[in-house]
């Protein structure tokens, strides 16, 4: 199976990283910065006691010129329509095109784009980031890759694409419904992004502060009445482990949003908050603690805007 995995950060680079230590055939599509120091230092996992440094195969946009069966997509929401017209060239009549970005509008930009036959669902689950050196610091085993047609057929190709993974070291459960696994993460990304943008702490420190164990469970319920009123209720279970992660005293958990927020980095507030909140308004479910994270991250992103542009 020839894979292309479009972008080498944290979540793309480790499952492109299993994948090629694996022995599959591996392609990494990646702007020229990247590439360039990938071949300098090699695609490197650290963390937990060991490393590992692959040589991978590069390609950036304008060398990219064959099919392939398997695109896994992997970059920010920010960067998904230049992503689109850059793997353009890799998209033949039988491949499948896996994204491994959180939330909704991804979906609907990639059907109209690519058309819902060649688009799967996923969600994603690791526990890395990308250092300073660009190197993929692995902070938990984790590596779970849940995907499937969106019509819900376990087809020919995803038990194909499943086998794959799973050769590699990767879970990769097919669910019944791929698109009702996908609100769910939403769910809980946005309950654990709000949770700790809004109070601009670690979950621990908001938790542990007067009034802050309610802060968790309020999110959750506005978040998880959006994705019942679409038809994707979240079940007990779900909700016990969001609030297992989100409150929990001492915790230093933080979200890559928080990282990107507390940096000074753009976040994927549109696509994250700002689409989850006007479907919320379109479904006549109140969100108003959802609103604010919304609000707030919007200010930061203009801030940064403006610092960007010098205006």
């Amino acid at each position: 199976m020839r894979i292309l995995v479009v972008g080498a950060g944290a979540t793309g680079g480790y499952f492109g990283a299993l994948l090629a230590r694996a022995g599959e055939d591996v392609t990494f599509l990646v702007r020229p910065a990247r590439a360039a120091a990938l071949r300098e230092r090699g695609l490197r996992v650290v963390g937990r006691d060991e490393e590992w440094i692959l040589e991978p195969g590069l390609v950036t946009a304008d060398e990219l010129n064959r099919t392939y069966d398997l695109v896994l997509l992997s970059v920010k929401s920010t960067g998904l329509e230049r992503a689109m017209a850059d793997l353009a060239p890799a998209v033949g009549l039988e491949t499948a095109i896996v994204p491994l970005l959180n939330g909704f509008a991804h979906l609907d930009a990639l059907n109209a784009r690519f058309g819902p036959s060649a688009v799967l669902g996923g969600v994603a689950k690791v526990v890395t980031t990308l250092d300073d050196r660009g190197d993929i610091r692995r902070l938990a085993p984790l590596a779970h890759l849940a995907f499937g047609e969106q019509d819900g057929t376990v087809s020919a190709r995803v038990e194909r694409i499943r086998a794959v993974l799973e050769g590699a070291g990767i879970d990769a459960p097919v669910p019944g419904n791929v698109l009702t696994a996908m609100w769910h993460k939403w769910v809980f990304i946005t309950t654990f992004g709000a949770v700790t943008s809004l109070m601009r702490g670690t979950v621990g420190e908001v938790y542990d502060a007067p009034g802050g164990p309610a802060l968790g469970p309020a999110l959750l319920d506005e978040a998880a009445a959006v994705a019942g009123a679409a038809g994707h209720p979240v079940p007990e279970e779900e909700r016990a482990a969001t609030l297992a992660v989100v409150s929990a005293s001492g915790s230093p958990m933080v979200p890559s949003l928080y990282r990107d927020l507390t940096s000074g980095h753009p976040t994927e507030v549109e696509h994250l908050f700002g689409d989850l909140t006007t479907r919320a308004r379109t479904l006549g479910i109140p969100t108003p603690l959802l609103d604010l994270a919304t609000l707030h991250l919007r200010v930061h992103q203009r801030r940064v805007a403006a610092a960007t542009t010098g205006a």
